[in-house]
């Protein structure tokens, strides 16, 4: 009797590599730090609730400083606005900027890494983490949020707003999983209004 031999498994297709995420062009940012953007988002409005005089804020994926150049005038003389940008002429771009505006003594500009923010000589002593539409364009959001939570201070807080549009809300719906995951908890905020996708979270 002959014998039967079952038929060769066909190998499975390599994976393909998963999908880097979106980033911001760097000369889109001319546009996004144009004045004429003031008509569709006041900086002011959206931070003044979460921003004092003396605090020490992280603008993440800062761009020219649409929101950098309000916070250093909100933090005031005694605060600091921590900058960070994985684009070398963006950061160019602020610190141009900030000293047109008289800004440059409360503002530190930093180019940093797609997976590092480089700032653990500033461990526990931020008290906003804001992320500005740049949350999706991270390439690695559970190492980003390990990070940024170890530089708030104990009552530090993190501001997040998605573009919707570009954003789904089944993706920042996954993002604040990531969020929680990470130790962080949403906070009840009405200063946030009816923006769909954005919070306002705090350590433990």
């Amino acid at each position: 009797m002959n014998a039967t031999h079952a038929p060769a498994e066909t190998p499975a297709p390599p994976e393909a590599p998963a999908a880097r995420p979106h980033r911001c062009p760097w000369w889109l940012h001319y546009l996004l730090a144009s004045p004429i953007r003031r008509l569709f988002e006041q900086p002011e409005k959206l931070l003044g609730p979460h921003v004092r005089p003396g605090m020490t804020v992280l603008d993440v994926g800062c761009g020219f400083g649409f929101f950098s150049l309000p916070l250093a005038r909100l933090v005031g003389p005694s605060g600091r606005v921590l900058c960070l940008d994985v684009e070398p002429r963006a950061i160019a771009g602020l610190t141009r900027r900030a000293r047109a505006a008289g800004l440059a003594e409360r503002i530190e500009a930093r180019v940093c890494e797609p997976r590092a923010l480089g700032l653990a000589d500033r461990a526990g002593t931020v008290d906003l983490v804001l992320v500005m539409h740049a949350l999706h364009e991270l390439e690695d959001l559970p190492g980003f949020l390990a990070q940024a939570t170890a530089l708030l201070e104990p009552a530090g807080r993190m501001l997040l707003v998605e573009p919707p549009g570009h954003v789904t809300p089944e993706r920042f719906a996954a993002e604040l999983q990531a969020c929680r995951a990470a130790g962080l908890r949403e906070l009840h905020d009405p200063a946030l209004g009816a923006r769909p996708l954005a919070a306002l979270l705090a350590r433990g």
